[in-house]
């Protein structure tokens, strides 16, 4: 048998440490708990080339908590407290069974947080960046309320479906420019090394060039003396614009852009629309405060137009108006929208109108990325026909008129 150092509470809430006899870990917390005592920590004692050496990861490094953990984790720990098993216990077993290690540290520590008497929602808190505002308001509501179960189904729902919208957006937004980057990079490469091969070949036989081929000689040349120039004002153009965004007016007047422009606008405004009702619902539907619930909505917006425009409704309700009306007034959300979260405030069911409308867009924005996607796709191969392929004609032209030059004198 081995030695095992512990830490625990017994059962009157008493601190207690101190060495037990066990096969292994998990022996010796059984033999704790009939000793009446809740283990905290259990570690093997031994000698220095026995213990276990832990070096912690700087911040960096460690694995982030993505959101298919926090789904996972919601919807386990909501089956767990429906079946009835006590807070603390479902904590415990999650914390044990989490595979990212990030996750697995953190729930360790919600867990101790509320053995110490603290609310579930108040030890979420600890952990900004892993449970949102959303996550944490939603959980005290359902403790409140006592449907704690039922709050974590909900808010595992929206996770997923919020998780889905991102990625469609991503991916709608990632084809177009991992094109033109690697377009960028494949003329770059053209008119760095091949083009001035070419060069020296044509400069040899000494006849003069075609246009087009002289063209794209000159343009290598430009590129080749001011390389450097050209890679630091794309830089400082792109630090710029990202100093920019960072700056209220800057990521107000570039949202504003986004929401204007041609391709993406109506894309990004569908999403700002299906994001918001399916928040606004969720939280409403949950007993969150439609005060809070709205300010809520404005920081998860993800566009600061949106996020203007949902304040801005937030402080008229507080002067006793209706969310229609201010919402209609913004400018920002189609008249549907705002007619149907009218009738849904005046029958009372608001919540479930504000889902309704979450659905239809959702399926809007699966659609409007269908058709970008097919509208993207024959665009991109014409873009890159012409500019690759145009260079490599440009390039072969002296080739072509030498060999029909050679084809007439024999």
């Amino acid at each position: 048998m081995a030695t095992f150092a512990y830490q625990g509470r017994t059962s009157s809430g008493e601190t207690r440490s101190g060495t037990v006899e066990a096969d292994n870990v998990e022996a010796a917390k059984s033999r704790l708990r009939q000793m009446q005592i809740s283990p905290t920590s259990v570690s093997k004692q031994g000698s220095i080339l026995d213990a276990e050496i832990n070096i912690p990861l700087p911040d960096f490094m460690k694995p982030k908590v993505s959101t298919k953990d926090l789904v996972i984790f919601t919807r386990q720990f909501a089956t767990m407290i429906d079946s009835g098993l006590p807070l603390v216990q479902c904590l415990d077993i999650q914390a044990k069974q989490a595979p990212n290690p990030t996750f697995r540290d953190e729930l360790a520590v919600i867990k101790e947080t509320v053995e110490s008497g603290a609310t579930f929602a108040d030890a979420l808190r600890k952990f900004p960046k892993t449970f949102d505002e959303l996550y944490r308001n939603m959980v005290a509501a359902g403790e409140v309320g006592g449907i704690l179960d039922t709050i974590l189904n909900r808010l595992a729902v929206y996770l997923e479906k919020a998780d889905a919208l991102k990625r469609q957006i991503k991916g709608a937004m990632m084809y177009p420019i991992i094109t033109v980057v690697v377009a960028a990079v494949v003329v770059a490469v053209l008119l760095l090394k091949v083009v001035p091969t070419f060069e020296t070949m044509f400069a040899e036989f000494g006849s003069s060039l075609p246009a087009p081929t002289q063209f794209v000689i000159d343009m290598s040349k430009w590129m080749q003396s001011n390389f450097l120039y050209i890679v630091g004002i794309i830089t400082a153009v792109v630090m710029g614009l990202r100093a920019l965004y960072r700056s209220p007016a800057g990521k107000l007047a570039i949202d504003g852009i986004m929401l204007k422009s041609p391709v993406f606008g109506d894309l990004l405004t569908r999403v700002a629309v299906a994001r918001f009702c399916r928040t606004m619902g969720t939280m409403i539907s949950s007993g969150v405060p439609i005060l809070e619930a709205l300010e809520i909505c404005g920081r998860t917006a993800g566009n600061k137009v949106i996020e203007r425009a949902v304040m801005n409704v937030r402080d008229s309700i507080a002067e006793g108006r209706t969310i229609a009306e201010p919402l209609q007034e913004a400018g920002v959300f189609p008249e549907m929208v705002c007619q149907m979260i009218h009738v849904g405030e005046a029958t009372g069911a608001i919540d479930v109108m504000l889902n309704k409308v979450a659905d239809f867009y959702e399926e809007e924005v699966d659609q409007a990325v269908e058709n970008l996607t097919s509208m993207l796709e024959p665009l991109i191969m014409v873009f890159l026909g012409v500019i690759i392929g145009g260079l490599v004609i440009a390039m072969y032209l002296p080739i072509f008129s030498m060999a029909s030059s050679i084809g007439s004198s024999g």
